[in-house]
């Protein structure tokens, strides 16, 4: 080896002493050191909140007009879709030509029958005081009062068809069963009548309902009566009352549904769409710091600190919002300490130095911080 690789060596390893001296345990503390970070709690809070719903326009209720007369030909179709009607309104009238030539041939039978009911009757009459007296033999006078009595039975049997006559021929005429909106219209002229035709569906009354689906935590929060915002697809805002709690839950959505009554309008159609915001009554709810609320791939989050101030990820469901903080419908206990921001620069099992939210440091950054 020449002297100048000597001098070189020497003055490598001179330098990696150097590097070495300048690594103390006093700067691996610093490495070391917690950060700090501003915490606050888990609390209740009293929030206003509303709750918005959406659903379909319904009727309240339906009613079906049908016949219940079978084989008659629709004449006049007197409504249309749409057309708001009284209980009892004719609707559809029938084509009664055949019936009436039915009732003048039964009124007929019913009178010959009448005649016949009343001579049988006189004769009968005649032989009254006359039984064991010799004058007629016993058979004629027990036939005698027979046919008085086959005659009677023919002229009610002529009167009842005459009457079942007389009632089709006030069915001829269809009237509404309740007073209400024409929905749909399924009867034309020419049609024939039978008990299976369904005429028209009518909503009673013309009352319309907002069929909201609202989620199973807060079905609790709507009562019956309450007062609910609806908002429809034209731009117009209803007033509306809560009718209906659902006493259920659909097993797949696990949502249940809430009918809010409309008032009666020509421009409310039922199968359209409506929001609903109900003015919910203020509660106290588990809530947290909106700032220690942290959203990524998994969904929202925060930080607690445990009794050794060390950090954990706890998962979190939210709610509404208010005043700066967040609901929680799951998350952890009132009094768990979380992190006000500064997610980014913590991991789990990190330890921490905890400073209270003061005024003063509400106005400094939130994340945290070295000492």
């Amino acid at each position: 080896m020449t002297p100048r690789f000597h001098v070189a060596l020497a003055t490598l390893i001179g330098a990696s002493l150097i590097l070495i001296g300048c690594s103390s345990p006093s700067s691996k503390a610093g490495a070391e050191q917690p950060l700090s970070a501003t915490v606050d709690k888990i609390s209740l809070k009293s929030f206003e909140g509303g709750l918005s719903a959406s659903g379909l326009l319904t009727p309240r209720e339906e009613a079906a007009v049908t016949t219940e007369l079978t084989g008659y030909r629709v004449s006049d179709v007197l409504v249309d879709q749409g057309a708001f009607v009284a209980k009892g309104q004719p609707l559809v009238r029938l084509d009664d030509t055949l019936l009436k030539a039915q009732i003048a041939q039964y009124e007929a039978v019913v009178a010959a029958q009448g005649a016949s009911s009343a001579r049988a009757d006189s004769e009968a009459h005649r032989v009254d005081g006359l039984d064991n007296q010799g004058v007629l033999a016993q058979e004629q006078i027990d036939a005698r009062r027979i046919a008085a009595k086959a005659a009677k039975a023919q002229l009610d049997v002529a009167k009842a068809q005459l009457s079942d006559l007389r009632v089709r021929e006030g069915l001829m005429v269809v009237r509404a069963p309740v007073a209400g909106r024409i929905l749909a219209r399924n009867v034309r002229p020419g049609d024939i009548s039978s008990p299976s035709l369904l005429m028209f569906r009518m909503a009673t009354g013309g009352v319309v309902e907002v069929n909201a689906e609202v989620p199973e935590n807060r079905l609790g929060d709507i009562h019956a009566g309450d007062h609910a915002q609806v908002s429809l697809s034209d731009g117009r805002t209803v007033q509306g009352v809560v009718r209906l709690v659902s006493p259920e839950l659909d097993a797949q959505t696990r949502f249940g549904h809430v009918r809010v009554t409309l008032p009666v309008s020509d421009d409310i159609r039922s199968g359209g769409f409506a929001r609903v915001n109900f003015a919910l009554r203020a509660t106290q709810v588990l809530s947290a710091p909106e700032k220690a609320v942290h959203y990524d791939a998994d969904g929202a989050s925060v930080l607690t600190v445990d009794a050794q101030n060390k950090v954990h990820k706890h998962g979190v469901k939210t709610g509404a919002r208010s005043g700066g903080y967040v609901s929680l419908i799951d998350g952890p206990p009132i009094g768990t300490r979380v992190v006000l921001g500064g997610s980014a620069f913590l991991l789990d099992g990190d330890r921490v130095n905890p400073i209270d939210p003061t005024p003063d440091a509400a106005n400094a950054p939130q994340g945290p911080s070295r000492p």
